[in-house]
């Protein structure tokens, strides 16, 4: 049986469970857009684009407009796993993402999250 990689979900069967975990901070959809649109540099037009196209983790990182080069301030611990420390490249922006919304639900300001 072939190993599952989640580079290969599709990120549009994810992002409701960001959306979910930021509401229960009372906190919204837009919270998790500007989030999103500032690690990838999307637009929100083509960041509504991608559940349609589908697109998985993998491309969603390597066809993304224009990376945010502080993403690598991003630091500290997700699922038991230091950010900073993790090699695999679509891996790191995965778990950038994971950090970044968890941040969010635990009450973080948007300006501390986005190293404003």
């Amino acid at each position: 049986m072939a190993k599952h990689r989640i580079g290969s979900v599709s990120v549009a069967s994810v992002y409701p469970h960001y959306v979910a975990k930021a509401e229960k901070k009372g906190l919204t959809k837009p919270h998790v857009d500007e989030i999103i649109r500032w690690l990838t540099g999307h637009t929100q037009k083509s960041l509504d684009a991608q559940p349609k196209k589908k697109t998985n983790f993998e491309d969603f990182f390597a066809q993304a407009p224009q990376l945010n080069h502080a993403r690598g301030l991003i630091t500290g611990v997700i699922c038991g796993v230091r950010v900073e420390d993790v090699e695999e490249p679509t891996m790191r922006e995965i778990r950038y993402l994971h950090k970044l919304i968890d941040d969010l639900a635990k009450g973080k300001a948007v300006e501390k999250i986005l190293r404003r």
